[in-house]
């Protein structure tokens, strides 16, 4: 695990040596993070990539690496999901175009939900700390210094956002049975 004075050190010695040791230290679990997101090695492997090249683009000005990258990346799988999403509703049109009546969709016009979903419909408030915290296994202290906000509110966040995904849950449940 990377702590602050490791990164005060590692800024300190050549850029070349740095990155290679941050790199090795932070990228497997950067993108096992990812993967458990997104679904898929490639896709996950290409984000965590993605932030660490933004991470080397602000090298002298970010603080805390760790939760720099954690961010970026929930960044780009939001963006990520959002693809996916705008992809799902054109081959759902697509397919209600070709079939009569709309039969291939699922009740309602829509898919079942899954947590993913869930997660994933929060406001940016809310999911960026559960994915931190839950996904990236970062402790409440970490959540608030990556995202710049008090213990506190993140705790807050965290408990708006639990019982969010229950209600979202428990409607899911209900439309099944």
């Amino acid at each position: 695990m990377m702590n602050d004075g490791m990164w005060r050190v590692l800024k300190r010695s050549s850029r070349d040596e740095a990155a290679s040791e941050l790199f090795a230290a932070l990228y497997p679990r950067l993108a096992g993070w990812c993967r458990r997101l997104v679904d898929d090695d490639e896709t996950a492997h290409e984000i965590a990539s993605e932030a660490f090249t933004r991470l080397w683009a602000r090298w002298t000005s970010v603080d805390e690496p760790r939760g720099f990258l954690y961010v970026t990346a929930a960044n780009i799988v939001r963006d990520h999901w959002r693809k996916m999403e705008r992809e799902r509703r054109a081959m759902r049109r697509a397919t209600a175009e070709v079939l009569v009546g709309g039969q291939g969709e699922g009740r309602d016009g829509q898919t079942d939900p899954s947590v993913r979903m869930l997660v994933q419909s929060l406001p940016e408030r809310l999911r960026v700390p559960i994915l931190l915290y839950y996904y990236a296994d970062m402790p409440v202290r970490e959540v608030a210094a990556a995202t710049g906000r008090k213990e506190g509110t993140v705790k807050a966040d965290l408990h708006a956002a639990r019982e969010m995904l229950r209600a979202g849950l428990r409607r899911s449940l209900d439309h099944t049975h």
